[in-house]
Order: structure tokens, then sequence, then C-alpha cells
């Protein structure tokens, strides 16, 4: 990769959120896991904001909400789900 190609750390922190969520073309991932491999600054924010994510997740699984918000939950999103387009 030359040196044009590669990621700076604004480039690189700029899709830390989306790289955390694997929302990234393959192209951009590779792009943003080479500046983390060479900027310790850089690996280093994405430890800890990756630790604080999967920490997020972990607590919102034990969370238990109450049936009837699942239930309008899944009225909407069924509901959503029908009034896209098809094609």
């Amino acid at each position: 990769m030359s040196r044009t190609e590669r990621y700076t750390c604004e480039d690189a922190f700029r899709r830390l959120d989306d790289y955390l969520d694997r929302a990234l073309t393959s192209d951009e991932r590779a792009k943003v896991e080479a500046h983390l491999r060479e900027c310790e600054a850089c690996a280093s924010e994405y430890r800890f904001e990756s630790t604080f994510v999967d920490d997020v997740r972990a607590k919102l699984k034990r969370i238990m909400a109450p049936d009837e918000l699942l239930e309008r939950i899944s009225e909407q999103l069924a509901r959503a789900a029908g009034e896209r387009p098809s094609g």
C-alpha cells in the first residue's frame, strides 16, 4: 500500500465507529487495519472503544424488556417490512 493510499490518524479515527460496526467496504477495512497495526495511539483508541462497545452490548443482552414493548416493536418491524417497495 503506497503512502497516498494509507489512512492518516484522522482518516482512521473518522471510520472507527463504522469499523467497530463492521460497516466498511473491504478496502476501507483493510486501510483501517493497516493503520491500526502501525499506529499505537489509534490502536489504543480502538481497543478502548472496542472494549466499551462490547461491554455495553453484553449489558444490553441482560436487560429484560417488557412483553408489551417487545410486541409493539415486533408489530412496527412487521409493518415497516410490509411497506418496503419490492424490487
